[in-house]
């Protein structure tokens, strides 16, 4: 009977053992598949913080408030220079436009405007550029899908002599969009002001009025297109 109890208490120690261990592999299995969802969690995370924040490195029609931003902030240069044959026009961006400001800094470092001209002037009034029919400006727009610019009107910039605005379609555009290509320097000295709040002012001209001059005298068509081109250049100073 001895013999028989401790071969029993033997057996029911050797049953509790083993449940022990399965239960600690059991645990130890739960714990790997808590482990590797845990990893799985993690790089979905990591992938959705990464398409979040490249929303602004490739320019689109969809994504062109984000994009913008985050250009204006690594570009923080505000002064550029138009070059045409008859001189130089210097003009101050305004950084309470900065969407407009780094629109137009973007489109100057790619060298948009550089294949472009002034397409219409209208004497004592405005002279307008930032367009052409040649193939690399055609392509420029094509490529960015031609996206428009919101509205940055402020009280404070109006059109006034030498002012520096955005063109846009006035027909099916309500909100007032601006156009990110194109845009017109004022030339009457009273100044365009029943253009205000109707086109967003995003800088002005701080030297080269002598050269807007020359630009406003030359002999134009009926569609105010200048007879002669007059192409440009564009850098961008400080």
């Amino acid at each position: 009977m001895k013999v028989f109890k401790i071969t029993f208490l033997i057996f029911a120690a050797s049953l509790l053992s083993c449940g022990t261990n399965n239960s600690e592999k059991s645990t130890s299995k739960e714990k790997k598949v808590v482990k590797k969802d845990s990893i799985n969690s993690s790089k979905i995370v990591e992938k959705e913080s990464k398409k979040v924040e490249k929303t602004w490195d490739s320019l689109t029609a969809r994504n062109v408030i984000p994009f913008f931003t985050e250009f204006g902030k690594q570009n923080k240069k505000s002064i550029v220079e138009i070059s045409t044959k008859f001189g130089k026009i210097k003009i101050q961006l305004y950084k309470d436009t900065p969407i407009h400001r780094a629109n137009f800094l973007f489109l100057t470092k790619i060298n948009y405007f550089d294949t472009t001209v002034f397409y219409r002037v209208a004497k004592n009034f405005v002279i307008q550029g930032g367009n052409s029919d040649h193939f690399y400006t055609i392509k420029q727009r094509k490529k960015y899908g031609n996206y428009q610019l919101e509205p940055e009107f402020r009280k404070n910039r109006r059109h006034k002599y030498g002012a520096l605005a955005a063109a846009r379609e006035w027909e099916h555009n309500p909100k007032k969009r601006s156009s990110p290509f194109q845009f017109y320097i004022v030339h009457n000295r009273n100044g365009a002001h029943h253009l205000n709040g109707e086109h967003t002012v995003f800088g002005e001209v701080i030297s080269g009025f002598k050269t807007m001059d020359r630009i406003a005298a030359v002999k134009v068509g009926p569609d105010e297109w200048p007879l002669s081109d007059v192409h440009m250049t564009i850098k961008i100073l400080e």
